[in-house]
């Protein structure tokens, strides 16, 4: 339930109930390059704030994880909303869930309610949802999380946080020689020694793969061009299955005999791809002038 879709995405509040899983967002906001703060006091909301509005603080975005754990939180928290909304519109996220679901979640993991001290488990859960009744209604977004799993807890949190490709993921294209190993930080390993080599043409055995006369030769083959058509439809599938996971630093490395020739025309020809895709990439070319 998305109430104002103007607010500020790079800086988030994170509340609601008990047990609805607001680390577990916190620390997959973590992932995505926020930097999260959890029961940060509300007085010192503001504080925080000013430092991050005058960039004092060298962070680019904020995820704050704030609940009833603090002592006055339901009452001064919309205080301090109002406040510094002067200064910022943050984006304020709500989860909740049923109150069979939050019971079975303290059975499991045999944690005390913050509101149970005397009390039972289903009676803090209906005092806390009563004391947050107004913050809930003040939030930009309502997450329940009573039949959501962590996976598609994660998908949901990517769409709406890295709406443009590219903003998390930087993904590096390495190519290599085999002769020399695979590079060991590799996530994705393409093997392109199939393809025609150009070390076994004479004028272009001393080239690179950066020379325009090695990479016509090797593109215009008809085995590069089949490739071609199934790496970069293979590629268009698998990187966003990596942003939903929250994956931040992608390595790809594109591999030929001696790393000079075909990885590097291949490995180039990848990254012009996923540029035109909006997304972050740059090359490595390891073992181009070994």
């Amino acid at each position: 339930m998305k109430k104002n879709a103007k607010n500020d995405t790079r800086f988030l509040i994170i509340t609601g109930l008990s047990g609805s899983g607001k680390t577990v967002v916190g620390r997959f906001l973590e992932d995505l390059g926020y930097y999260c703060i959890d029961n940060l006091p509300t007085k010192l909301i503001p504080r925080l704030v000013d430092l991050w509005a005058r960039k004092e603080v060298e962070i680019e975005k904020v995820a704050l994880v704030v609940d009833i754990r603090e002592a006055g939180f339901a009452k001064e928290f919309p205080l301090v909303l109002r406040v510094i909304q002067e200064k910022v519109q943050p984006y304020l996220i709500f989860l909740e869930a049923s109150d069979e679901v939050l019971f079975k979640r303290f059975s499991e993991s045999r944690r005390p309610h913050p509101l149970a001290s005397k009390k039972s488990v289903r009676e803090g859960i209906a005092l806390e949802r009563k004391r947050l009744a107004k913050i809930k209604n003040l939030s930009d977004e309502v997450l329940d999380t009573s039949h959501t799993n962590l996976a598609e807890l994660k998908e949901i949190l990517t769409r709406q946080f890295l709406r443009k490709k590219g903003l998390s993921l930087q993904i590096v294209v390495v190519s290599f020689g085999y002769k020399y190993g695979i590079p060991l930080d590799s996530d994705l390993v393409f093997d392109t020694r199939f393809l025609p080599n150009p070390h076994y043409v004479d004028n272009l055995r001393d080239k690179t793969g950066k020379n325009l006369k090695v990479k016509e030769y090797v593109l215009q083959a008809k085995e590069t061009q089949s490739f071609l058509i199934r790496l970069l439809r293979f590629v268009d599938y698998l990187i966003p299955k990596f942003e939903i996971e929250g994956k931040s630093y992608l390595t790809v490395a594109v591999g030929c005999t001696g790393g000079k020739h075909r990885s590097v025309v291949l490995a180039d020809r990848l990254k012009d791809h996923l540029k035109d895709r909006k997304y972050r990439v740059r090359t490595y070319h390891r073992d181009i002038f070994k």
